[in-house]
């Protein structure tokens, strides 16, 4: 499976798109370019020659709250109310792609795009939601950690994601 990653655009069809979770398919097939219109997400899909479209993630300007992150990190922060963050919205691949770790590479493409935007902005950490325990399972495997109040938010330091990619 050969696949390249690029910015969602109006000749992508979605219509046949199903990751299997109702939520995703359909945020991804109504609302995604409303999101990205709006300026309130940059979507990017996963194209492979043969099958097309076989996944989707976006990417958006967040601030973790500096009392959601774990006590250690956060003594280490000035005492400002929010901290910069990005926030990986929504991440699927269709489910003609299972077992071929084309959310491996959606993650990996995401956070490779975070760092390049480090570069001229600033970002504490990666956040992500994640729908379910599979999902949470899936980006702990990759690093992140569950904030203390809330397990279905996950966070990686970009320090360590930089880290990891030397």
């Amino acid at each position: 499976m050969a696949i390249h990653i690029e910015p969602l655009q109006k000749l992508h069809d979605r219509r046949a798109f199903s990751c299997g979770e109702p939520t995703l398919d359909d945020w991804f097939r109504n609302r995604a370019s409303q999101d990205t219109k709006r300026d309130l997400a940059q979507v990017f899909v996963a194209i492979d020659d043969e099958l097309g479209l076989v996944g989707f993630y976006s990417l958006s300007a967040f601030a973790l709250q500096l009392d959601e992150l774990p006590a250690d990190l956060a003594n280490k922060l000035p005492r400002y109310s929010a901290i910069p963050a990005a926030l990986i919205g929504r991440l699927a691949r269709d489910f003609r792609s299972r077992g071929q770790r084309v959310g491996d590479v959606l993650l990996a493409d995401a956070i490779n795009r975070v760092l390049a935007a480090r570069k001229t902005l600033g970002v504490y950490a990666i956040v992500v939601d994640a729908l379910n325990t599979m999902a949470q399972e899936f980006y702990a495997s990759f690093g992140f950690t569950a904030l203390p109040t809330r397990p279905d938010r996950l966070f990686l330091l970009t320090s360590v994601a930089e880290q990891a990619r030397r």
